[in-house]
């Protein structure tokens, strides 16, 4: 069995894409803990599953590119193919978080960080490390002043 995959002129060690599963992971179960404390719809498995599958099929779709086009020359492949249906796949899931009950809807905050979440599933795949923790770190952030906003907007806070 090989231990590498090769992408282009880098070499992407078995251990790294493990590692990239289990980051993903962790980060998705984070957010997912995140939510759940706040009784979402969404909860800890759902983000830690969306996360780590979006992870794992990023690494499916960029890794199977060097694998099947050495059996031909022939073979033209897109590695960023499945990614793409990730995308559609997630806003199916979303969808199925949004409720409405008359003039009242929820859940879209939960639908848009399950939506989140794969973006870091498929960044961490990908190898963008900086932009996944960079973007993980400043939405929770300014979710925090956000949340503080809407509270002094709604006249909960003095």
């Amino acid at each position: 069995m090989v231990d590498i995959t090769s992408v282009g002129s880098y070499v992407t060690p078995y251990a790294v894409m493990l590692l990239q599963i289990i980051g993903s992971a962790v980060i998705g179960f984070l957010i997912g803990w995140d939510r759940y404390s706040k009784s979402k719809p969404a909860g800890i498995k759902t983000y830690m599953y969306v996360c780590a599958s979006c992870c794992l099929i990023t690494l499916i779709s960029i890794h199977s590119v060097v694998h099947f086009s050495e059996m031909s020359d022939n073979i033209m492949m897109d590695p960023m193919r499945l990614a793409a249906q990730i995308v559609s796949g997630l806003g199916f899931l979303g969808a199925g978080v949004i409720l409405k009950d008359g003039f009242n809807v929820t859940g879209l905050t939960s639908a848009a960080m399950i939506f989140f979440v794969g973006g870091v599933g498929i960044s961490i795949a990908a190898g963008f490390y900086g932009l996944a923790v960079t973007a993980v770190i400043v939405t929770i952030l300014l979710a925090r002043v956000g949340n503080l906003i809407e509270e002094k907007m709604d006249g909960k806070v003095s």
